[in-house]
């Protein structure tokens, strides 16, 4: 059962983008307690919708810009970027589809078997996945005949889903829909949600579908990227208008205990850059709160995400990783060299944007998702072409976007090497792939 938020207490509404048009940045509130957003935790300027790829029948006209800015909270210190893109624009065609990285494949099998041994799940169980993409995780289930649905909002994502036999419901999981859900007798045992929590903008109502549908003793599981993580490693790019949040284990543990929930277990994982997933359960659960919860409870409190100055500090690493990527580039170019991009994601095209490179220091972008394939990247206008580009082309350097996967996509084209090609990364700074299989900082 949901807990009760009572008007004097509830976050304020989040402004439409009309409204923005009449406002300024200091009139955001936090969406958890209501405080007036005021401190920055990363400005990356104006940028277009970083999934929304451009055809080049259409490459004359005008493409969208909003303010891109990540504010901390002074008062509950949960980081927010206040966005004017309505949800349904980004995410009814959405062109990300899990099952392009073998590497997040084998995550998903290896958590579906982990969770069903662990939680005794079995075909009486009932499994639901919330923002499901393409069935990557849940076919998992469906081969051991558990019992599941996926719920995904992208029409031809959820398409996907559907063709390889997970079924699967095209909505956006909300309060209203939970109810729903368990008014016609759906409830489950086990409730995933793998990075889709900074994909809401209303963060009470996702959650409170969750107390709407979750079985007296069943688990949720949550995965995220650590906001440790991104601070250390300097992952400003995973900051784009269809991650309104970013998370500690501090900001989801308030935001469960505001729906009758409370965090159980949590562990590292080295997804997305270094991620963590959250075992939850009702608040009177017989789940038995392990001994990870304390240690990373105190590895937060003295890492300083309880402090404004830990987060005040951010911008200044952001303005030097974008300097030493330019720096690069430059130099390589005004060396003559050919530097081309590997991975038209989301990321990618923010940092792109917020560096302000285009043509003339990429060339172009590989990717080997054929929905991106023929289309120019959002705001750069930088073509994306299939990988066998890079054999044809030859090129000196291979910048990879998604740093979080350049091992898998360093070994599954290492033949660069055989005409002295090499792997770049930018983040968390310029760093080269040695011939000892090594990242060496330039």
């Amino acid at each position: 059962m949901t807990t009760d938020v009572s008007p004097s207490t509830a976050a304020p509404r989040r402004a439409t983008y009309e409204e923005l048009q009449h406002t300024d940045a200091a009139t955001y509130h936090c969406t958890a307690c209501g405080a007036p957003l005021t401190e920055a935790f990363a400005d990356l300027g104006m940028q277009p919708p970083c999934q929304a790829f451009v055809s080049p029948a259409i490459a004359a006209s005008m493409e969208p810009f909003y303010p891109l800015i990540a504010y901390v909270c002074s008062e509950c210190f949960l980081v927010q970027a206040p966005s004017s893109v309505a949800p349904d624009e980004i995410f009814t065609d959405y062109a990300y589809f899990s099952s392009f990285s073998t590497s997040w494949l084998d995550h998903a099998a290896r958590y579906v078997a982990m969770a069903t041994r662990r939680f005794g799940l079995d075909g009486d169980s009932f499994v639901i996945e919330m923002a499901s993409n393409d069935g990557y995780l849940l076919r998992n289930f469906v081969e051991r005949q558990i019992p599941c649905l996926g719920i995904e909002p992208a029409v031809n994502v959820a398409k996907a889903a559907a063709e390889v036999g997970v079924p699967t419901m095209t909505e956006f999981f909300t309060t209203a829909l939970g109810r729903k859900l368990a008014s016609e007798g759906v409830t489950a045992d086990l409730m995933i949600g793998n990075n889709v929590l900074a994909q809401c903008p209303d963060l009470e109502d996702f959650i409170g579908g969750v107390a709407e549908v979750l079985k007296p003793d069943g688990v949720l599981t949550l995965e995220f990227p650590h906001l440790v993580r991104l601070i250390e490693g300097r992952q400003f790019d995973t900051i784009y208008h269809e991650h309104f949040y970013y998370f500690s284990l501090m900001t989801v543990e308030a935001l469960l205990g505001r729906h009758g929930l409370r965090v159980f277990d949590v562990e590292e994982l080295p997804t997305h850059g270094g991620s963590i997933r959250v075992y939850g359960c009702r608040v009177n659960g017989a789940h038995e709160t392990t001994e990870r919860v304390p240690v990373m409870q105190a590895m937060e409190r003295e890492y300083g995400l309880g402090s404004l100055e830990r987060y005040q500090a951010f911008q200044q690493e952001v303005l030097q990783a974008k300097r030493s990527a330019l720096r690069f580039l430059i130099d390589a170019k005004e060396a003559g060299k050919r530097v081309v991009g590997y991975g038209a994601a989301g990321k990618g095209n923010t940092l792109l944007n917020y560096c302000g490179i285009r043509t003339d220091f990429l060339d172009y972008l590989v990717d080997l998702n054929p929905v991106k394939q023929g289309l120019l990247a959002t705001g750069s206008r930088i073509p994306v072409a299939g990988p066998e580009r890079l054999r044809a082309d030859r090129p000196d350097y291979v910048v990879i976007m998604p740093w979080n996967l350049k091992d898998e996509i360093a070994e599954q084209h290492s033949y660069i090497r055989e005409w002295g090609g090499r792997f770049v990364t930018f983040l968390p700074d310029v760093r080269v792939l040695g011939d000892d299989g090594e990242w060496k900082l330039l």
